[in-house]
Formats: structure tokens, C-alpha cells, sequence
């Protein structure tokens, strides 16, 4: 397992929707601020990194966004979200989307293990799609006590 701890600030500025997680369901939640976040990007023609970006909060919050090519002051009609990681684990997972909360556990215990404690937000970074699983990537980024 390639852990990479980074000391170094991370910072992001996005742009999308904020709702809880009914049930535990984060990725159904997620998925439905995506796609209404994605409507209003194309509509409005937004320039775009093209990464989906879910940032996972205290009390079951979740945001799904995406990081525009430049900070924008007009009214886009989406929600925005600055983040700061000051000390975070990167952890790039290869492979089918369902796999990624196992994964997300075996990261933990072993950063637990190396003797780190981790902390919310914790953030997905999805890849340009595939239609082979076997090849999806997304960016795991545990922030860190």
C-alpha cells in the first residue's frame, strides 16, 4: 500500500452542493449533488478541471463539487467551498468505485498503524471515467491530526 503523507497546504476552491447523507447513503447523496451540479455547469458553460470532487464532513455532511479554472464572482447558482489540508495522506486507488470504502478502511488502520490519527473532512478525487473498472482512479486524501 503507497501512502503518501504530505506536509505541505493543500488548498481547494469549490464549486457544487452540500446535503446530509440520509442513512449512511453517502455515495446516492453524492451522486445526486453531482448531477445537479453538473446541469448548472454545462448551462452555464463554467470552465472546469473536470474532477468530481466529494468532500466528506462532520455530522453526515457531504459535498460534491467540482474546481472551476478560475474563481468566479458571478452568481453560478452553486454552492462554493474552500478547503485547507494542512498534513494529509494521499492514496491513489485503482479499480471499481464499490472497493473504495474497503480501501478507505485499510488506509486508516494503516495510518493508525504508522502511527497517525486521521481526521474529516476526508476527501475523494474521481478520475476521468472508464467504462474499464479495472482502470477507474481516484484520489483518497485523509486529512490528518
Amino acid at each position: 500500500m503507497r501512502i503518501q503523507i504530505i506536509n505541505e497546504p493543500l488548498h481547494l476552491h469549490l464549486y457544487g452542493f452540500k446535503d446530509t447523507a440520509i442513512n449512511n447513503n453517502y455515495a446516492a447523496k453524492a451522486f445526486t449533488l453531482m448531477d445537479k451540479m453538473w446541469q448548472i455547469v454545462k448551462s452555464k458553460k463554467l470552465s472546469n478541471k473536470g474532477i468530481n470532487i466529494w468532500v466528506y464532513e462532520q455530522a453526515k455532511s457531504i459535498f460534491a463539487g467540482v474546481e472551476l479554472n478560475q474563481i468566479t464572482n458571478e452568481d453560478t447558482g452553486l454552492e462554493e467551498k474552500t478547503i485547507t489540508l494542512l498534513k494529509y495522506a494521499s492514496y491513489k486507488h485503482i479499480g471499481p468505485y464499490n472497493l473504495i470504502p474497503q480501501t478507505g478502511l485499510l488506509i486508516t488502520a494503516e495510518l493508525n498503524r504508522m502511527g497517525y490519527q486521521t481526521i474529516l473532512p476526508y476527501i475523494e478525487m474521481y478520475g476521468h471515467f472508464t467504462n474499464d473498472e479495472t482502470k477507474l482512479e481516484t484520489k483518497l486524501l485523509m486529512a490528518l491530526k
